[in-house]
């Protein structure tokens, strides 16, 4: 059973990997011609932020969810995947949202298939028809109803709580936000976290800022230092997306981690707060500013823009460490490098 959840799980992510990755690295070659330069219509880079941001990373989550059902129910359950995981998407729930739309639609569908019976004639309506359009009833209403107002309700919360947080509390302030900002990447508590540090911005507070920066740049940092510190945990193909990563990490699109958060949440969710709490905690320690809303490394090419630029990068490079180290400790061994060593084996004793 668990074999087979981690299949379809498998089978969502790697549909959804090219997507982070392209989106991803459009979106850092938009920071190229300036931080704000996307935000001028007609622009070139205005035209790769609709790529990266508008396209690609809109439909990471629902082709996520869409590709899980696929492979619980095959083509009866992609509709029903992939309009649950927009519904995810648009109702703020971010990947943990898609992920459970996914597997929602997909056995829905499968059950729905396994159960309806239909005369001889109009059996082909079934698989086209009945089961997308009962599956996706059902798991629309479900996401709309139960997941969006809970998710929505728990935001509000969370954004007052976090406004009612004094100054004398920077640095606790610091950690919580580093935490949420790792926690769901891109989802609803991430966006809380972000939002609220932009908001103070209009008002020259600009701690909370660099603290959400470092901290949102740390996941998918970590992932990349994790697939260097333990190679042999980690298949070629999850090494690749290390390497990706990373690279998106230093663009502040801690997306990048998220092919590895949807695969193994367990361990990769909670060693990407470790990190993130600590990298946002000794940001705000050490006093360090950040006037710019987005951009990753790419800031420090503004002058003035980030305050204490070296406790900065330290406050970065610590979360980092300590992301890496713990998930590739905690990561147990991949059973597909397994079987490569297994194969490379067998094929030694062959010659």
């Amino acid at each position: 059973m668990n074999n087979g959840i981690y299949k379809h799980l498998m089978t969502g992510v790697s549909h959804m990997l090219p997507l982070v990755v392209a989106g991803g690295l459009c979106i850092a070659l938009s920071f190229v011609f300036g931080i704000q330069a996307f935000k001028e219509p007609g622009t070139l880079a205005a035209a790769l932020m609709d790529i990266g941001g508008k396209a690609a990373f809109a439909l990471m989550v629902p082709v996520l969810a869409g590709y899980i059902a696929f492979s619980i129910a095959d083509r009866p359950g992609l509709a029903p995947g992939l309009i649950g995981g927009m519904l995810a998407s648009l109702g703020g729930a971010g990947f943990l949202g898609g992920i459970v739309a996914g597997f929602l639609a997909g056995y829905t569908a499968k059950f729905l298939i396994e159960k309806i019976r239909l005369p001889a004639e109009m059996d082909a309506l079934k698989p086209v028809l009945v089961v997308p359009l009962l599956a996706t009833l059902f798991t629309g209403l479900v996401m709309i109803y139960v997941v969006g107002g809970p998710v929505a309700a728990a935001m509000s919360a969370l954004t007052t709580f976090l406004a009612s947080m004094t100054t004398a509390n920077a640095v606790l302030l610091g950690i919580l936000l580093g935490a949420m900002q790792c926690f769901d990447l891109g989802g609803p508590v991430n966006k809380a976290a972000y939002t609220f540090g932009v908001g103070l911005l209009a008002s020259q507070t600009y701690g909370p800022m660099a603290a959400i920066m470092a901290a949102g740049m740390v996941p998918a940092l970590g992932m990349g230092v994790a697939t260097w510190l333990a190679k042999s945990k980690f298949t070629q193909s999850e090494r690749e997306a290390g390497k990706a990563s990373f690279v998106l990490g230093l663009c502040f699109i801690s997306e990048g981690a998220i092919p590895f958060a949807a695969r193994d949440p367990m361990r990769v969710i909670p060693s990407t707060m470790t990190g993130g709490a600590l990298a946002g905690g000794l940001s705000m320690f050490f006093g360090c500013t950040l006037m710019a809303p987005h951009g990753g490394l790419f800031v420090l090419a503004i002058p003035h823009a980030v305050g204490h630029v070296g406790m900065y990068l330290l406050s970065i490079i610590a979360g980092t460490i300590v992301t890496g180290v713990m998930y590739s400790v905690l990561k147990p061994s991949s059973v597909d490098v397994k079987e490569e060593e297994a194969t490379a084996e067998g094929s030694s004793a062959f010659k």
